[in-house]
């Protein structure tokens, strides 16, 4: 199964099977993508990590 990168349209092949939420590399432009679901798979840039302030 390959999927096109949101952040450069490149081709990306997932591990089976996918989990929902599982964080991926698009091994071209290195952007972090998150599995957001998974009937049928669909990739999303992952959201940055966010210090928490000791919160």
């Amino acid at each position: 199964m390959a999927l096109s990168c949101p952040e450069c349209e490149s081709e990306v092949s997932p591990p089976e099977p996918v989990r929902q939420h599982e964080v991926l590399e698009c091994p071209d432009c290195r952007a972090e993508l998150e599995v957001i679901a998974v009937e049928p798979v669909v990739l999303a840039l992952a959201p940055e990590i966010e210090e928490d302030w000791g919160e």
